[in-house]
């Protein structure tokens, strides 16, 4: 049976703006003249998906091309699950988008307040500093500028916290300089997108079906999971076991950030939307989003990755996007989008050659789709691929998803330790004004057991030194095992304290 872990959070990153930074670092290939040869790209796609899929084992993946508002490319590969190899990805096939929500969600805002309403303050969004909170914009949370610390609120969803709850605990976040610094951040992302549909009087998910899939004919196109859930031609989410083998073993529910990583389609929606964004918010001769608006999501807003030497490229983030310019000043647009419990996809285009590519697949981050869609490129534009990019990229999310684990390794406990003290010195209940409510019990086979989150779940702790103690963290943002501090009067948990708010006061 497949695990639900809606309690568990949404994503690594929902989505992560890490491969623009592993193509920022690599080397750059000498300038090429002249316009992409795109035929060339298109007929060694098939054999770039399949010699990809061979070297991930990601059991599918569906993929569109447009060229000059034409769906030059459009097939799938392998299978939607792996425990029916029966069925089959189809261009139909629906698959959750995880950070590619974010360019949809701007193309939604767009539309709704037009260029001049993100720099509008919003309404409804508190942060720490009230004066930050009295300015923040749209644009200033949909570029990641708002000074919110990265992945703000991330693990509250682990904990199972619903949106609401999170939106209003933005407000314990430290701040960094606002509008100077740059942080990932999905909630605060959320947080616009929320605000904007507040003032629209509808929820997000209807305003996304209102003002650009219903009228952009996205008929597979959804923000609700439960849209996603119900459509039979889905590909379920995969993870790769220790035996090599890839399982559908987790259930994604990304309804609680929903605008940045809650989006479920498909290749032949996606396609759409993709001819849409190179319309200038046109399509089919229908003027579906505000063209000005949309331009401002393809503009940088913020410096999301500084030059790493003098002579190299800085990278940007727009609205939504990830924006650079390559050597001939050509304008190019990409995000990624991953969750660590089984999905991984990208989106990249060019504007000035109206081409871009979508690339959706269903396993755990591995870098596939980005490595497809640079490849893509690479072919167009210099006959090959300039590098292998599959470990480059690959390695990009690995190191994202190793932050945050403990310096010390807590299945080796000191040659010295101290005991611990009786149970009763860590039973009892501890509150925290972001995290909640936790208790410390004695589990039915003795030893001691943490509960966390509103639905609590139950980690077992186990004895490292004295009245330090450790236990293996679980789901989207999971750091592998971490530590627990007690003290008179207070429990500090490790990975939880990342921004100095993991510390539970016991009630007496």
């Amino acid at each position: 049976m497949r695990r639900n872990s809606k309690r568990r959070g949404l994503s690594v990153a929902a989505g992560l703006a890490l491969v623009a930074g592993a193509v920022a670092a690599a080397p750059s290939p000498s300038p090429s003249q002249g316009d992409f040869d795109v035929q060339a790209a298109l007929d060694q796609l098939d054999a770039q998906v399949q010699d990809g899929m061979k070297r991930t084992g990601v059991p599918g993946v569906a993929v569109a091309v447009v060229h000059d508002d034409k769906v030059v490319y459009q097939k799938g590969f392998g299978v939607r699950d792996t425990d029916s190899p029966d069925k089959k990805v189809s261009p139909d096939t629906v698959f959750q988008l995880a950070s590619v929500s974010k360019p949809v969600a701007t193309t939604v805002v767009a539309q709704a307040i037009g260029a001049d309403g993100f720099d509008d303050p919003l309404k409804g969004v508190t942060l720490k500093d009230p004066w930050v909170s009295s300015h923040v914009t749209a644009a200033d949370l949909l570029s990641h500028r708002s000074g919110l610390p990265d992945h703000s609120g991330d693990l509250l969803e682990d904990l199972g916290y619903d949106q609401a709850y999170i939106l209003s605990h933005l407000r314990f976040e430290p701040l960094t300089p606002f509008r100077t610094s740059y942080a990932y951040t999905n909630f605060g992302f959320t947080a616009a997108a929320e605000a904007v549909a507040k003032a629209e009087g509808v929820p997000w998910d209807k305003l996304s079906d209102d003002l650009l899939y219903k009228p952009a004919g996205m008929t597979h196109t959804s923000s609700r999971f439960s849209d996603y859930e119900k459509t039979a031609d889905r590909a379920l989410t995969h993870v790769k076991t220790a035996d090599g083998t890839w399982k559908p073993l987790y259930v994604r529910d990304a309804d609680a950030q929903t605008a940045a990583g809650g989006v479920s389609s498909n290749a032949k929606d996606m396609a759409r939307w993709l001819r849409l964004q190179m319309g200038g918010g046109k399509i089919d001769g229908k003027q579906v989003i505000n063209g000005e608006g949309l331009a401002e999501t393809h503009v940088p807003h913020s410096i999301s990755h500084p030059p790493a030497e003098p002579n190299a490229q800085p990278g940007f983030y727009g609205l939504g996007w990830n924006v650079r310019y390559d050597e001939n000043g050509r304008l190019r647009l990409s995000h990624s989008g991953a969750f660590a419990l089984g999905a991984n996809t990208n989106v990249t285009m060019v504007p000035s050659d109206n081409l871009g590519i979508v690339v959706l697949t269903n396993g755990a981050p591995s870098g596939l789709p980005d490595t497809i869609a640079l490849n893509f490129f690479d072919v167009a534009e210099h006959g090959k691929p300039t590098r292998d990019w599959l470990p480059i990229v690959a390695k990009s999310y690995e190191e994202q998803l190793n932050q945050g684990g403990s310096d010390t390794d807590y299945t080796k406990p000191p040659a010295t330790a101290k005991p611990a003290q009786a149970d009763s010195a860590y039973t009892g209940t501890y509150t925290n004004p972001f995290y909640g409510r936790a208790t410390v019990t004695t589990g039915q086979d003795g030893g001691l057991v943490l509960h966390l989150g509103p639905e609590p779940q139950n980690y077992p702790l186990t004895h490292y030194d004295g009245n330090t103690f450790s236990f293996q963290t679980a789901g989207e943002n999971a750091v592998g095992r971490t530590g627990v501090f007690f003290t008179d009067g207070a429990m500090r948990v490790e990975y939880l304290d990342e921004n100095g708010l993991g510390t539970f006061q016991r009630q007496q």
